[in-house]
């Protein structure tokens, strides 16, 4: 699926600044952070930038002299954007794996990089409720393969999850999947 943005979307910068902000919509981002993550000139990430919000596919905000850039979930093709992102790195197959055999889930976070956006290749996953263990390794070592990414687990009951928010609170942390039946 990467290769399919990269293939309809030329620029590799216009596709790492898609998907670093549309993974995760309400993270926002520095023009100079986004080039020291990418590891490109300011000048590439501002032109693309620039050419992004043109076409209204994100959108920017001032705070103090510097400007803030994030996904414009307003833009008529958001969902599908944020649902090709989503798909590019893996997640679609993540998460209907973990519904489908992990037991009685509760709810299941991303934390840390993928939580902020970043594809960093490791992706951790808060699992919260009853979780099968021997289900789990089996699934996560499937999963890696397919999505060429490494997938570390901390699986809590809900009681532990509750005690630990304060932890969890100071990390980058993006609810993924809830059951809504435990609403």
């Amino acid at each position: 699926m990467v290769s399919l943005l990269n293939s309809l979307i030329t620029s590799k910068t216009r596709v790492s600044i898609l998907m670093r902000l549309f993974l995760n919509p309400a993270r926002k981002a520095y023009l100079r952070e986004l080039a020291d993550e990418f590891n490109i000139s300011t000048g590439l990430v501002s032109t693309e930038l620039r050419q992004l919000k043109d076409a209204g596919f994100i959108a920017s905000e001032k705070n103090g002299r510097q400007i803030l850039y994030h996904a414009n979930q307003q833009h008529p093709l958001f969902f599908e954007l944020n649902s090709m992102v989503k798909k590019a790195m893996g997640m679609d197959r993540i998460l209907d794996s973990i519904v489908e055999r992990l037991g009685d889930l509760d709810a299941a976070y991303l934390i840390d990089d993928y939580a902020e956006g970043k594809d960093s290749g490791l992706i951790d996953l808060v699992l919260v409720g009853n979780i099968d263990q021997t289900n789990l390794a089996d699934l996560v070592s499937k999963t890696e393969k397919y999505i060429v990414r490494k997938i570390r687990t901390i699986c809590l009951t809900s009681g532990e999850f509750e005690s630990m928010s304060g932890i969890l609170e100071k990390r980058p942390k993006l609810l993924i999947w809830k059951n809504k039946d435990n609403c």
